[in-house]
């Protein structure tokens, strides 16, 4: 069954499905990031969106 996207609320905008191509986008364009860059961190953290944004304030430290 396809995901409803008219229903959002805190725990979908707490991952990152790495499959949408504008979920990756966001996250590319708000961390200036390579596509390979921002995929390989969403199979590192899975979709958790906290452990990603995460890992990238510590790589800016």
């Amino acid at each position: 069954m396809a995901d409803d996207k008219s229903k959002r609320g805190p725990q979908d905008r707490a991952r990152v499905d790495g499959g949408e191509v504008y979920e990756v986008g966001y996250l590319m364009k708000k961390h200036y990031l390579e596509r390979a860059d921002a995929l390989r961190l969403v199979k590192k953290y899975g979709n958790n969106r906290a452990k990603i944004e995460e890992e990238l304030v510590a790589r800016k430290v």
